[in-house]
């Protein structure tokens, strides 16, 4: 196996973790009788002063393995604000409940990972 290869496999093992964690974050429970989906984000949202910080923690690592796989400075910028907005936002009481819902900072973010490297999306 030459060098390319084995960084092949390791991009390749950065996206599925990424994948991973956005799915979990993001998307992991289908609300019954909608077509709308949640993660444990909005749910780790409901613990007051915690929750929120864990899933900024959560999103943060993410833009770290973004980094890793080589993302330029723009893409980490937005990818930043989308985690501050939804920290920030997701923090106030009840409104930033439903916020959290909505927002989905992470598979926003996968989503600018995916155009930077030129991946199709999830």
């Amino acid at each position: 196996m030459n060098s390319d290869s084995i960084e092949s496999m390791r991009h390749a093992d950065v996206l599925k973790r990424l994948r991973r964690l956005t799915r979990l974050m993001d998307t992991t429970f289908a609300l019954p009788g909608t077509r709308f989906r949640i993660g444990l984000d909005p749910l780790l949202g409901l613990i007051p002063g915690l929750g929120d910080g864990v899933s900024a923690l959560i999103s943060l690592y993410m833009i770290v393995l973004a980094r890793r796989l080589g993302v330029g400075r723009g893409t980490l910028v937005a990818m930043l604000i989308n985690v501050g907005a939804d920290a920030l936002l997701g923090s106030i009481p009840l409104l930033g409940d439903l916020f959290d819902f909505a927002f989905k900072a992470n598979s926003r973010n996968l989503k600018l990972i995916q155009r930077h490297l030129g991946e199709s999306e999830i």
